[in-house]
């Protein structure tokens, strides 16, 4: 059955309210949106405002140290969204070791308690001793997630696109893998496009695609791919426009989900007619 029908009397697209809303879920939660959205690099504390109201994302992930230590940008950060509509994502940005990463988790699962969200137990787990290419950490990444799942979070960890690796975490119970397109805030969009397809073939928990997308296209496409949802920050911040480009970004994520549950034609080497060839009209 077609998820949306058209009246004859107009062009609107009508939703079937038969049909099943398409919906991401993470450990248990359902979230209408697949786009989640960062809070840092932001120009000023309302254009992330207006940026993530303007994207439609309704998981935001926000950084507990900054926010703790009231790094620049990030003054009076915790008390700028409506935490009743979004919901946070902490995560261990700044964490060089896995016991590092730990206690900023139980930290930030405070901070969301703090703020209304008693049930959240989510992290966004990132392990990054590497300062010039801040790539994750694998091992200090598993060891991390290990324990954090024994003590109840939902862990969403941050990784490069490794299919073993992202098959470990899933076996030990992380609720879902996030491997990077490409370095972070490089806008370099999806470069492991190969090994990004093989962690969506074999995983069973969502896959969200975690860094390195600068465009909307990029984003589309990484839906596309049969991605569950993607984590843009970089792209929407830095844009001239935050605002148009967090618009941008919600509705490729759309675009793109759409596209992959439709079904892309085969790709062929020779042309293929729209119109039928039977019936022609002899001249």
């Amino acid at each position: 059955m077609p998820s949306f029908f058209i009246s004859p009397k107009t062009t609107t697209a009508t939703p079937n309210p038969t049909e099943t809303p398409d919906q991401l879920v993470i450990a248990g939660r359902r979230f209408t949106s697949r786009l989640m959205t960062g809070t840092g690099k932001y120009p000023s504390i309302a254009a992330m405002q207006a940026s993530v109201e303007a994207s439609g994302c309704e998981i935001v992930t926000v950084a507990v140290r900054r926010v703790q230590t009231k790094a620049p940008g990030h003054e009076g950060l915790a008390e700028a969204l409506d935490w009743q509509k979004i919901w946070m994502l902490p995560n261990t940005a700044g964490c060089k070791t896995a016991e590092e990463a730990i206690r900023v988790a139980r930290l930030g699962r405070e901070m969301a308690r703090l703020l209304g969200q008693e049930d959240n137990n989510f992290v966004k787990l990132e392990v990054i001793p590497d300062a010039r290419y801040l790539l994750p950490d694998p091992i200090g990444t598993l060891d991390a997630a290990e324990q954090l799942v024994k003590e109840g979070f939902a862990v969403l960890p941050y990784i490069n696109a490794d299919p073993l690796l992202a098959k470990r975490l899933e076996e030990v119970g992380c609720a879902t893998v996030m491997p990077l397109g490409s370095p972070i805030g490089s806008g370099q969009g999806i470069q492991n496009e190969a090994n990004i397809k093989i962690i969506i073939e074999q995983s069973k928990v969502p896959v969200v695609i975690d860094a390195g997308i600068g465009s909307p296209s990029e984003a589309a496409y990484g839906m596309e791919l049969g991605a569950d949802a993607l984590l843009v920050n970089s792209a929407i911040a830095l844009a001239k426009d935050p605002v148009q480009m967090g618009r941008a970004m919600g509705l490729a994520t759309t675009a793109g989900r759409l596209a992959h549950l439709a079904g892309r034609i085969p790709v062929q080497h020779i042309a293929s007619a729209s119109s039928p060839q039977t019936g022609l009209v002899s001249t």
